[in-house]
Formats: C-alpha cells, structure tokens, sequence
C-alpha cells in the first residue's frame, strides 16, 4: 500500500478532481518504483487548438517511464466492510488474515444491526464477503450466522397549532374546524398531562414572543402528541443523561428492554419509566431493610426453590431468544412471589442477583457486594436451573357441588380417582354441604377438579 502524500486542502480541486488532484508529489516512476513528483511527468504537446500532437515515440518513452497515480482512494466501506474478518487475526502484519484463523474462526456468531444500517453496511459487507468467497479467500459466503435488526426507540412530538396568517394559537380541543398550522414544540416544554409552559415556549421562540395562545376553559393549553423518529429537529429527543440523574442507569436499561420485543419499532414515554423504576425499589427492599441487609443463611422453603428456578428457566430462555422484555416482566413476578414468600434465604437471593445482573448491573453490583463478595458479580457462575424444583407433588382442587366452588383441598397428585374421592367425601365441608344427602355423582378429574353433583 502507498502512503498518501499531505495536501494543503481536502477539497475537490477547480477542475472537479478528488483532493488528491491537490497533491505535488503523486506520479509513479517505472524505473526506481516509487512516488515521485509531479514534475517529472513529461506535458503532452498540444496544438494552438488545444489537441495533442502525435508522436511516433513509444508510451514508455512518451512517459520517460513516469505515470500519474489514480486520484480516487479505496471508498471507506471497503475497509468497514471487512473488519470483522480483521478481528480473526489482528496482529498478523503480512495480510489481512491468515487461512488458519479464517478457518478457524469463520464467522460471526451475531450480527445485530438497524434497518438503516442494512442499506449502510450490511449491504456492502455481504457483496465482499460474497467476492471473497468466490476467490476462495474465506470459507463462507456469508459473514455471520445470525442477523437480528433491533427497532428504533420513537419519541413522542408535541403539535402546537397556529392560525393561518395569523399570530395567534389555538389550543388542541379548539382547532375543530379552524385552519391551523402545526408547529413542533419542545417536549421539555410540555408536562406529562400535555399542558404547554406557555411562557417558556415564548422565550424558546422569539418570534412568537407576542403571541396570543387560547386556551381551554380550564386555562390549560394542550398540545397534540404523535409518534415519530426521534430527532434534534422534531425537538422530541429525550436526554439520556437526564433519565440516569433522575432515575438511575439501571431503570433506563431495564425501561428500554422493558418496551417491546427487540426487533420492534417502540415509542418512548418517559412516564412509564416510573414503574421499573419502583420495581428496582422493591428489588432493594427484598434484601435490605431498615435495619440492614437482611439476608441470611436461612434453608429456602418449596415455594422459595419454586419461584428462583422457574424465573432461572424463563430467563435463560429470553436470553436465547433475544427476549429481554418478557424477562423483566419474570423479575417483577419472581420479586413479587418471594417477597409474598418472605424469603431471606442467601441460597434463593444470591442467584437471583446473578440472573438480574446483566439488565440491572449497577444494583445488582452494589447488593453482591453487601453480601460479601469481593469480586465483581459479572465473574459469577449463571444459576444452573434444576426442573424437579417444579414438580408439583400436589395439588390444590376446587371443590364444587352442582357446579359452584365451595372451598379447596389440597390433595397429593399420586391419588387415584377412587382415593382422591374418598378423601373429598370424608372431609368435614363436604359433609356440611350435603347434610346428610348422598350425592348422585363425583366426577373426579385428576389434576384438575372435583365436583359433587347431587
């Protein structure tokens, strides 16, 4: 490869060339086999027309033996567009990687990119790959194994409405029938209940400074939401940095996952942030109190070993399919049953740490830490799911007579349908049901449900 020579300007030149047009010392010399300067690029004779003159002088000596070099430099996605193959052997100084580690490596497990990002990069990654291939350069025609297009997170973009011609706005429930112009407003500007900062959209906005806003009967004036891309100019862009002051990174992460499937298109609403946000409050509360941290060394109960693997089950799974909003939803449900359960046991709480970690690292980091690790959590084994914890030994059947639940028994699932009505017909509710009568039938139904008809 040829080092560029300094140019003095990175424009394009009068005549139209690349900025390498600008360059003094960019001709090639047969003879010695390198860059040499412009100078010794023997001019072509012209005509008082402007046309070259022919000579009966070869091309080499025409040349002296000194060409121009190309203007035009390999187009940047041409490096982007094989980095990842790069990655395979990055300290190999002779070529861009050796057939033993392209053999080895192949490709990329997973490709996670936008649906902009398909046309920018993608596209041009896959055509050289592809070309590579062909060549007999790698040893797949395709650079990774799996692609995934995550959505984009929407913002939500507040409409003022102006009078046409008019210096006048109207607030959204009088625009009825009235030919208005809608304006982009500030989202900082707006509250949660779509009440407009009347004045501070004047001091946002000069322009409108004297403006006169009519508002609704209640003296509020609302604005008109819609769902659009979020950008700098639809002013509905909503500061990252703003969420983490007010809420903590962890809730902005687990909020963002929390939206929708990963590949869907969500639209933010920074309202909602509240209630991750009270999840992660819950969490902290199932491991500390007033008093301090509260967990102990305490054997977990059925219930207690039920909730932690059916929620290591349920995670393990999203994670392999990508689906990290349904494994927040398992948190909120796990945090909820073992708070319900009273849990403190270091054996049910400690693991569930490690499975929230990755979504919630920096709280997760702050708990593993007050339980006395001194390594980070992200160095700890994942929790080994183990299904007999969901074997369910019995069962807790509706008792119901002509159809109507009266109470519930709980009952072993190894019971026949003959034991399991003799246990029913024998206990004391059933007898006060029936006072004395003899049912006409038990329909027994073996997990499921028991009802007395008679």
């Amino acid at each position: 490869p040829l080092t560029l020579p300094e140019v003095e300007k990175y424009l394009p030149t009068e005549t139209g060339d690349p900025p390498l047009g600008n360059a003094i010392v960019w001709a090639w010399c047969t003879k010695t086999n390198k860059v040499v300067s412009n100078e010794m690029l023997r001019q072509a004779q012209h005509d008082k027309n402007g046309l070259v003159i022919p000579t009966e002088r070869s091309d080499e000596e025409s040349h002296n033996g000194v060409y121009p070099l190309e203007l035009n430099t390999m187009p940047g996605w041409a490096g982007s567009s094989q980095y990842f193959n790069r990655y395979m052997d990055p300290q190999n100084d002779a070529e861009i990687f050796s057939q033993e580690a392209i053999n080895y490596w192949q490709q990329v497990d997973l490709y996670i990119g936008g649906s902009e990002h398909a046309t920018g990069h993608l596209l041009y990654s896959r055509f050289w790959q592809k070309f590579m291939f062909d060549k007999g350069l790698v040893p797949v025609d395709e650079f990774a194994k799996k692609l995934i297009n995550q959505g984009m997170i929407l913002g939500t973009s507040a409409f003022v409405y102006r009078v046409e011609g008019e210096n006048k706005f109207l607030s959204k429930g009088l625009t009825e029938g009235q030919k208005v112009q809608p304006i982009h407003a500030d989202v900082a500007l707006v509250n949660a209940s779509d009440e407009l900062d009347i004045e501070a959209f004047k001091n946002w906005r000069p322009e409108f400074k004297d403006a006169e806003f009519v508002t609704e009967n209640d003296g509020t004036f609302k604005v008109k939401r819609d769902v659009e891309k979020m950008s700098k100019s639809k002013y509905n862009v909503v500061n990252p940095d703003e969420i983490c002051e007010q809420y903590g990174a962890d809730s902005l992460r687990l909020y963002e996952m929390f939206l929708g499937p990963l590949e869907q298109y969500k639209p933010w609403n920074t309202a909602g942030i509240t209630g991750v946000h009270s999840f992660l409050k819950k969490l902290w509360k199932l491991y500390v109190d007033d008093n301090g941290l509260k967990v102990n060394d305490a054997e977990p109960n059925k219930e207690n070993l039920k909730t932690l693997h059916k929620t290591i089950k349920k995670v393990e799974e999203d994670i392999e399919n990508f689906s990290f909003n349904t494994s927040v939803s398992t948190f909120m449900i796990a945090v909820n049953e073992l708070t319900a359960q009273k849990c403190t046991s270091k054996q049910i709480l400690q693991p569930l740490l490690v499975l929230i970690s990755p979504y919630a690292p920096h709280i997760a980091e702050e708990l593993w830490e007050a339980l006395g690790h001194d390594q980070s959590i992200s160095t700890a084994s994942f929790p080994v799911y183990d299904e007999s914890h969901l074997v369910e030994s019995s069962k807790e059947y509706p008792i119901s007579f002509n159809g109507k639940t009266r109470f519930t028994m709980e009952l072993s699932l190894d019971l026949s349908k003959e034991d399991i009505e003799k246990a029913v017909l024998a206990n004391d509710k059933t007898q006060a049901q029936l006072q004395g009568r003899t049912p006409k039938k038990v329909i027994v139904v073996p997990g499921k449900i028991v009802n007395i008809v008679g």
